[in-house]
């Protein structure tokens, strides 16, 4: 997926085949960033050195030294879990970068790290590269080192320097992080961040970058660091109800996690959380790390939800990822593995549907292919598939899929097993999106029926799909 996203076209390009032009749909670049499913944070600055979730700007360059550093050793983990790109935290809020930049003598040149002459982002890309998978970087607009920070332009200068050594020497990018953290200087200011300039930086430069914030404009923040999407999660959003970065106000929370069925632009969320308590390593957390059923709780909080799982994994002060932290990636993956591996139990079912367009008919959403998919003719909001077996089949995880190359527009669904002489209902849910899954004590049953029960446009499903998941 790392190779689809660095060849997608530009960010403005649309798909313009079957849906209503009146509702936003994705660029083919941020559909292929949806798809991954999985992406990868890690947190490593002085902080990791010095104990500390935040730093001062203050910490001495030379406690930086990890004694064993291996990215390769990060890229591996990432690629047994089953993630597709990796972000690292190029400079955090205390200013301390990761690469030797010519902005400021507070970076890894000032280190006893490889004599000073290391690359923390350069030995990460090559790594990322080694493994397939999508680079993408967050530099922290906050800077509690430089004595710039809070003086208006020269920061912005400053900053957008750094950014440009970011995206012009390291090759092509997936995805530039940002968030809004904006607190004061050295000298005690605050810096009014240049966006516009920020994002026209990144557009020059990487133009098939994907850039996150709260306010996009490409992704947006879920609104928590829990792992936890809406249970109702649109991927438009009114980008006037959080306008820039750092926007505060008492409904900004429940904008970001729900999104918004009339938004006027497609912007996806991204769902961020750590593997431990603490973005960044502390040896007092190492039996803490959230366990392969845990992780595949916040699996189906996020990308069971129609956003974007972005796990954080902090390497040590070796510089490498702890043993327990990369034994419960691969098993987060086995027991992904195991909930999926008899395939989609519908296949091979009689179907019918309430009705159907013209090449799109119900057998689509257990074929396999996502760019088939089953759609009720126009000009339907609602409709039905039923599915129908010789015997009962039992089953435990319901797994939903818009066309949403499209557009998503189911707004609320039912999925029915017909017993004693009348529909019962086992799972229902708003939102289907991307990816929507559902997880229920098992079910038996030979007759069963999806039901969309309103949808904001004809609605098209790519996947219905029931599995009985299997020990790992």
């Amino acid at each position: 997926m790392a190779d689809a996203l660095a060849g997608a076209p530009a960010p403005h390009a649309r798909n313009d085949a079957d849906a209503a032009p009146s509702r936003p749909r994705p660029s083919p670049q941020q559909l292929a960033w949806q798809r991954e499913e999985l992406a990868m944070f890690v947190h490593f600055t002085v902080n990791t050195f010095t104990d500390r979730e935040w730093g001062e700007g203050t910490e001495d360059p030379r406690v930086f030294d990890p004694s064993g550093l291996d990215a390769r050793q990060w890229a591996r983990a990432a690629k047994a879990g089953g993630f597709r790109s990796l972000i690292l935290t190029a400079k955090h809020h205390d200013g301390f970068c990761l690469w030797p930049t010519a902005t400021t003598k507070h970076s890894v040149r000032s280190s006893p790290w490889r004599g000073g002459q290391g690359d923390v982002v350069r030995e990460f890309v090559e790594a990322c590269r080694a493994e397939n998978l999508g680079v993408g970087f967050y530099l922290s607009p906050w800077d509690r080192h430089e004595p710039r920070y809070g003086s208006g332009k020269a920061y912005d200068d400053f900053y957008i320097a750094q950014l440009t050594e970011l995206l012009s020497n390291y090759g092509p990018v997936v995805e530039v992080w940002f968030d809004g953290a904006n607190g004061e200087g050295p000298n005690g200011k605050r810096q009014a961040y240049d966006w516009p300039r920020i994002h026209r930086t990144v557009r020059e430069l990487q133009p098939q970058a994907m850039i996150f914030s709260d306010a996009g404009p490409d992704l947006r923040w879920i609104g928590n660091e829990r792992g936890v999407a809406g249970s109702t999660c649109w991927s438009m959003v009114d980008p006037a109800r959080v306008p820039h970065a750092g926007f505060d106000r008492p409904w900004v929370g429940e904008a970001l996690q729900q999104g918004d069925p009339q938004g006027a632009v497609w912007r996806p969320g991204e769902t961020d959380v750590s593997i431990r308590p603490g973005w960044f390593w502390h040896a007092a957390e190492d039996a803490k790390v959230r366990s392969a059923d845990g992780l595949i709780d916040l699996y189906f909080s996020s990308v069971g939800r129609n956003s974007k799982l972005l796990l954080n994994v902090p390497p040590t002060r070796a510089g490498r990822f702890h043993d327990t932290d990369v034994a419960n990636l691969a098993q987060f993956a086995g027991k992904r593995e195991a909930i999926f591996a008899g395939g989609n139990l519908l296949a091979g079912a009689r179907v019918r549907a309430s009705s159907s367009a013209d090449a799109h008919p119900p057998a689509h959403v257990f074929d396999g292919d996502p760019q088939r998919f089953w759609m009720p003719a126009a000009p339907a909001r609602t409709g039905w598939i039923e599915f129908e077996f010789d015997r009962p089949i039992e089953f435990d995880t319901l797994c939903l899929t818009e066309a949403i190359e499209h557009g998503q527009h189911i707004a609320n669904h039912r999925f029915d097993a017909w017993r004693d002489g009348r529909w019962r209902t086992f799972a229902w849910g708003t939102t289907v999106g991307c990816k929507r899954l559902e997880r229920f004590d098992p079910v038996r049953a030979q007759r069963l029926r999806l039901e969309v029960e309103f949808a904001y446009a004809t609605p098209a499903l790519s996947s219905v799909a029931l599995y009985r998941s299997r020990p790992a």
